[in-house]
């Protein structure tokens, strides 16, 4: 049987809430939107690049923001030694690069924990936590939403215009 795969989690939250909840909410909104792109399609159809010479696909960019999760909320923010599941040091777009349909569920799957366990690592921090950052310097917990939730509406418009090339669909 083939994987298809699903609908996005169920989120929500306030739009009248403290800036903590907001925050959470606002990125949860943008994990979903990404995962929304997938709902319904095939692995193939999720490893489907962009145009050439881009290996850009919905499967890359799961990929990708799998790994971006880990590297902010964990290597960045808490300072802790992390395997990068797709990125490699000899191989700069790994993520995009070796996409394999046969492992679409895996690769999905393994973002959706990366959220739980982005969000876990956080839970006892304040937003004013900072840490510092070798290209930034100091920035706080605070800062790392705003980067996460801007990072995913970025890959979100590439997720439009892939979904879009794949069957027409989108919003």
């Amino acid at each position: 049987m083939t994987w298809i795969a699903p609908d996005p989690p169920p989120f929500g939250g306030s739009l009248v809430a403290d800036e903590r909840t907001l925050l959470e909410g606002w990125l949860d909104w943008q994990r979903a939107v990404l995962v929304g792109k997938c709902t319904g399609l095939t692995g193939a159809e999720l490893a489907e690049p962009a145009v050439p010479p881009s290996t850009m696909s919905l499967l890359g960019l799961v990929r990708h923001l799998t790994d971006v999760e880990r590297e902010w909320f964990h290597a960045r923010f808490h300072g802790r030694p992390i395997q990068y599941t797709y990125r490699r040091p000899d191989a700069k777009d790994a993520a995009f690069d070796e996409v394999d349909p046969a492992h679409a569920e895996r690769d999905y799957t393994r973002l959706i924990d990366e959220w739980r366990s982005s969000r876990a690592s956080v839970a006892g921090n304040r937003l004013d936590d900072a840490f510092e950052d070798d290209q930034r310097g100091p920035m706080s917990l605070r800062a790392v939403y705003l980067h996460l939730i801007q990072e995913y509406a970025r890959h979100n418009g590439h997720a439009d215009l892939l979904r879009q090339r794949i069957d027409g669909e989108t919003g």
